[in-house]
């Protein structure tokens, strides 16, 4: 499965914000710093697999779930 990780970056942030959450808070739920979501939603840097298990539970989301929001 090839993971283009601007448009997974694209999705976690659009459920970020339909669940109005800051970028501070999911970090503060998933205990990494702001910066790094920062990245992450901006496709900068590959995600850990832990680190995408863990935005899933902070948000509610099942893994296909991630991959089908618009």
């Amino acid at each position: 499965m090839n993971i283009n990780l601007i448009e997974l970056g694209k999705n976690i942030k659009a459920e970020r914000n339909r669940q109005f959450l800051s970028q501070e808070k999911l970090a503060e739920l998933i205990g990494i710093q702001t910066h790094h979501i920062s990245k992450i939603e901006r496709g900068l840097v590959d995600i850990k697999f832990t680190t995408l298990i863990s935005i899933l539970k902070a948000l509610d989301l099942k893994f296909e779930q991630l991959f089908k929001l618009d």
